[in-house]
């Protein structure tokens, strides 16, 4: 009798131990249920706002145990929309599947068919040991790569980022963020610019403006393009960001939300 009672002990003293290797986030920013649906256009004085398409994202009202543990599936999904499907059609779709405590991934899926380039990729990760197992289903690669811990996926980290608390930062201060790309570990730096009110379909919205850095090569040469105002209150909500380009900008605005977790305070009514 002894026996069992020890080692039944024992076993809960190693699931307690296992459990406790993982840290506890916390998140009052985003919950199941949530959806933000956000229209791309070009904006330029010539020809005026241009709808290039939509954005949705959504978490779904669902939970996949992924390694035991509680996950929320996020999904991203990207479509073009009127004359550009006949020149330059593009479907993109992306799925993460994040732990609910930690606010790390457990799983991304990446299929991108952007004019006929097609990506296919599955990226399934191991917290616990600090890897991440790469496929890229079209190219038929594979690859293990070692992590930090905690690495984000491009959409998960977009989530995560809405968690960190700016209102310990001053302007122009930074902080980082590592995600893995492919079969490689990037870290991005953003910077938190201030605060600033800014006009939507909405009404005035408080906001606090970011400049996150990007990858540089044949499409950015200044590594901070963008700039994005996400609201001044606990959803953290990006609202709208913009890019420069040689005449006028291409811009991603927020035109619809539902299933907030916290009330939209920075909305001035």
């Amino acid at each position: 009798m002894k026996t069992r009672i020890i080692l039944a002990m024992f076993i809960v003293f190693i699931a307690a131990q296992t459990k406790a290797q993982l840290r506890v986030e916390p998140n009052t920013a985003f919950q199941r249920g949530e959806i933000l649906t956000y229209k791309v256009y070009y904006d330029a004085m010539l020809t005026g706002q241009v709808n290039a398409g939509n954005v949705i994202f959504g978490i779904k009202n669902e939970n996949k145990l992924i390694n035991n543990r509680s996950t929320l599936h996020i999904e991203a999904i990207g479509k073009t929309k009127g004359a550009f499907n006949w020149f330059y059609k593009v479907v993109d779709h992306y799925d993460t599947y994040v732990d609910e405590e930690t606010l790390a991934p457990w799983l991304f899926l990446r299929r991108i068919d952007e004019g006929g380039y097609i990506i296919n990729q599955d990226v399934t990760f191991n917290q616990n040991k600090n890897v991440a197992y790469f496929i890229d289903n079209k190219k038929n690669k594979q690859a293990t790569i070692t992590t930090p811990p905690y690495v984000q996926d491009l959409l998960s980290a977009i989530y995560y980022c809405r968690t960190y608390d700016v209102t310990k930062l001053g302007n122009n201060d930074e902080f980082f963020v590592k995600f893995l790309l492919d079969d490689t570990v990037y870290s991005t730096k953003i910077v938190y610019v201030g605060k600033e009110t800014i006009s939507t379909s909405f009404g005035k919205v408080r906001c606090l403006k970011l400049k996150p850095q990007v990858l540089t090569g044949t499409v950015f040469k200044d590594p901070y393009p963008v700039t994005l105002w996400v609201t001044d209150d606990k959803n953290k909500i990006p609202i709208l960001a913009e890019s420069a380009i040689i005449v006028g900008k291409v811009k991603l605005e927020l035109i619809n939300y539902s299933g907030l977790m916290n009330t939209f305070s920075a909305l001035i009514k």
